[in-house]
């Protein structure tokens, strides 16, 4: 039964790894702040928090397994909300989108405030 557990969590870790190595490749080539902006936020969520669950399985529940287990809910409940803090304070500091990028939703947000 434990080698059952150390096979899954070792597909968790090797598909955490995979997801991280993706999401470097896109920091490096993605145009913008906001792209580069949400392919790390979904490295870290998916692919750390990935690392981390196969690191419990493999540790079961000992002190490195809870650990862990206590490091994937600080990382889900962290890591959105410092990413969509860092995308509104670019968009309200001016920071430009690509040119390929299709509409800007809170263009009209930055308009309003101008205004005042």
């Amino acid at each position: 039964m434990h080698d059952v557990f150390g096979y899954i969590a070792y597909v968790f870790i090797v598909a955490g790894i995979t997801v991280d190595l993706f999401g470097c490749i896109g920091l490096v080539r993605l145009p913008d702040v906001y792209n580069r902006l949400q392919a790390s936020t979904k490295c870290v969520t998916l692919g750390t928090c990935g690392i981390l669950f196969g690191v419990f399985l493999r540790f079961g529940v000992t002190a490195i397994g809870l650990k862990a287990l206590v490091c994937i809910v600080f990382i889900l409940l962290t890591s959105p909300i410092a990413a969509h803090a860092l995308a509104r304070a670019s968009h309200r500091s001016g920071v430009e989108l690509d040119d390929i990028t299709a509409f800007d939703d809170y263009k009209d947000d930055n308009d309003l405030r101008e205004e005042r």
